[in-house]
């Protein structure tokens, strides 16, 4: 575990990001002890409170468990963490961690088509008209990250109207994750954020009240993005 000194701008966050990096990279093992809270001020150079404030951060997130009095231990975070340690996942150093980002575009493609569908089956007079506005500010948008968080509009317009908690609550955590990485994702999505007439085969199906349509022209519009992630993958993978 190679601590580093913290720098003073966001104390808490710091350690956490730490802690977080060797969790996910394996250098700290599930029931692995870390060391004192007081240890770790000392090494870290940093109050106790903060680390304090860090290891409660930690805990809420899955990644260590701490108990009163006793020993702060390392969770399997794939076992015992939500959607909310998403956002950290993805990012981490400045960089993508391209295997999270094909995980959240992998869930997009199975959950989104599930959604269309029952939007479709719940669709009332209001989601209509929503949906076409949705698509005309699409189409009006230029700029590629611009034209994403357009699109992200869209759907929470149809998750909307799915009118599911457990679905919408996903797509909240989804949406956490993928919005920080818009600029990094903007060549890749253009496969899927400038097919402009694929929203309107998705909205005509849903405004129909056709599931089974709906459910298709959502899987159409969905998955060019995925296979040209996972295309590129490949490419990166052949040239390392």
């Amino acid at each position: 575990m190679a601590l580093k000194r913290v720098a003073r701008r966001s104390v808490p966050d710091e350690v956490f990001e730490q802690v977080l990096a060797d969790v996910v990279g394996g250098e700290l093992v599930p029931g692995e002890t870390l060391p004192a809270e007081r240890r770790l001020a000392e090494v870290l150079g940093v109050s106790r409170p903060a680390v304090r404030e860090a290891l409660q951060r930690m805990a809420h997130a899955g990644l260590v468990e701490v108990r009163q009095g006793g020993a702060t231990t390392v969770r399997d975070f794939r076992r015992h963490a939500g959607l909310d340690l998403l956002p950290s996942l993805l990012f981490r150093g400045g960089e993508p961690d391209l295997a999270v980002v094909r995980s959240v575009l992998e869930a997009r493609l199975i959950i989104g088509p599930e959604v269309a569908a029952l939007a479709a089956e719940r669709a009332n007079a209001r989601l209509g008209p929503l949906l076409r506005d949705a698509v005309a500010a699409l189409k009006a948008e230029q700029d590629p990250v611009a034209r994403q968080r357009a699109a992200i509009a869209f759907w929470d317009h149809v998750v909307d109207g799915a009118d599911s908690i457990v679905f919408r609550l996903l797509f909240n955590g989804l949406r956490e994750a993928y919005e920080p990485a818009l600029d990094a994702l903007a060549g890749i999505m253009a496969a899927e954020v400038n097919r402009v007439n694929a929203y309107r085969a998705l909205t005509d199906a849903i405004t129909a009240r056709n599931p089974t349509l709906a459910k298709r022209a959502a899987e159409d519009l969905l998955a060019p993005a995925t296979t040209e992630f996972l295309k590129a993958i490949e490419r990166l993978e052949e040239d390392s």
